[in-house]
């Protein structure tokens, strides 16, 4: 999935929507193995030993502080990501505004130019119809 493509959804909803399916999988995979491991014991109609409680317990703990530190990286990346892209649209907004103020000041210029060489023509014409006239040019 590319994070610039505008085609598909927000970049940060569809990461944060991928880790949260992604850990809702991993503790629903985490639960199975350890029914299973429970199941296993009961049909072996051996009590579940402290020993082995602790463990389960342990890795079970050890599971929420894994996914909580990748959740925690995932969403680092995605706040880095979203600011690179608020970077570049500032980046692109100044251009806009920069070349939009260019052709403004173009726009004056060729204004202004057109209408010194029309009244440069003007005053052309003017002369050439007052030495037609046979008046005195000034």
């Amino acid at each position: 999935m590319n994070p610039d493509d505008p085609s598909g959804p927000s970049g940060e909803e569809s990461i944060s929507a991928s880790a949260e399916r992604a850990r809702a999988q991993l503790h629903e995979e985490i639960e199975r193995v350890r029914r299973g491991v429970e199941q296993m014991l009961d049909e072996q109609n051996a009590p579940l030993n402290s020993d082995l409680r602790r463990e389960l317990d342990t890795m079970q703990e050890d599971l929420r502080r894994y996914v909580k530190v990748r959740i925690r990286k995932a969403q680092k990346r995605t706040n880095r990501r979203v600011s690179q892209l608020e970077d570049r649209t500032t980046n692109l907004e100044k251009r806009l505004e920069s070349m939009d103020a260019e052709r403004r000041l173009t726009e004056w210029r060729i204004h202004s130019d057109t209408e010194r060489m029309l009244d440069g023509l003007l005053q052309e014409v003017r002369g050439i119809a007052d030495r037609l006239e046979g008046k005195p040019t000034a």
